[in-house]
């Protein structure tokens, strides 16, 4: 059940890094939940294409205004992310199932940056994202 609140009016951006144009992959439900909430998001992956009509951006795009990343590339693949991720200095990081990552989080924290291991697609539904 989606939980439609204001919350999101007055909120930051939300970075998805792993969005994908696969409907079937937890990102691509984030996104178009996150929209869903009127919260302003920024999808960034590998692939060309779109989430509910926004372009997928491919690489490391500078974006002003982060307040959340939510994280859908697994720990392997992380640490190419590591300065991008710093020099965003969102205020927090979600670890979604899968993508905890012990060092990722010791920099976030070392940098300022909150991190919480959640799912962002019951953060969304239940009214504490």
């Amino acid at each position: 059940m989606l939980i439609h609140s204001n919350r999101g009016m007055n909120q930051g951006k939300t970075l998805v890094l792993g969005a994908t144009p696969n409907s079937g992959r937890y990102a691509y439900r984030a996104t178009t939940m996150l929209q869903a909430n009127d919260i302003p998001v920024v999808p960034v992956g590998i692939r060309n294409g779109q989430i509910g009509g926004e372009d997928i951006i491919k690489g490391k795009p500078v974006v002003d205004d982060v307040e959340t990343v939510t994280l859908y590339v697994g720990p392997a693949r992380q640490p190419e992310y590591y300065d991008y991720l710093m020099d965003l200095a969102p205020k927090r990081i979600i670890f979604n199932p899968g993508t905890e990552n012990p060092e990722l989080m010791r920099l976030a924290r070392e940098n300022g940056i909150e991190t919480e291991i959640a799912c962002t697609l019951v953060l969304l539904s239940t009214g504490q994202y």
